[in-house]
């Protein structure tokens, strides 16, 4: 199965993070947290918004971005910015691709994204607005990759508490 890596770094806000943390767990992604991180890890506000999930999680920590490259040689990374030109739903994302997010108030460090333009990515916005909110951000380009890969392994069929779905005629 192909494997969705989302990746923070160093991120500052814990509820933007404790919702990545529901995001990767309600679609298999990893998460990966990329220090410094402006809050401990423990941090109630985190737990808080990744609500009784975070036992689904599959998170790897790093020290900083040189410590996370070394980890992860050889992969594809795609560089989430509003600097970017590409827009996220042109990009082929390859199986097991890296999703990177930078912080909250700087993004991520404008020597990455120039070095790499061609694995830089936006979600379009009108002009006037600076971005979206990095948890909205993130949802948005890991379904973007699920959609294109088929949902591996999600469910898309959901069902009611108190009705059974094949007693009603769709249509």
């Amino acid at each position: 199965m192909p494997t969705l890596n989302l990746v923070l770094v160093e991120p500052q806000i814990p509820q933007n993070t404790g919702n990545i943390a529901r995001t990767c767990a309600a679609t298999g992604a990893r998460l990966h947290l990329v220090g410094p991180m402006g809050f401990t890890i423990d941090d109630k506000k985190l737990k808080r918004a990744g609500l009784d999930y975070w036992h689904l999680l599959d998170i790897t920590y790093y020290e900083n971005t040189e410590d996370f490259f070394r980890r992860n040689a050889g992969g594809e990374f795609f560089y989430f910015t509003t600097k970017g030109r590409r827009i996220h739903s042109e990009v082929a994302f390859p199986h097991n691709a890296y999703l990177v997010f930078g912080r909250e108030d700087a993004g991520l460090p404008e020597p990455l994204l120039f070095d790499h333009p061609d694995r830089c990515v936006r979600l379009p916005m009108i002009t006037q607005a600076r971005s979206l909110n990095l948890s909205n951000t993130v949802a948005v380009a890991a379904y973007e990759a699920l959609r294109q890969w088929g949902y591996p392994e999600l469910s898309s069929a959901g069902q009611l508490t108190k009705y059974k779905w094949e007693d009603k005629q769709l249509g």
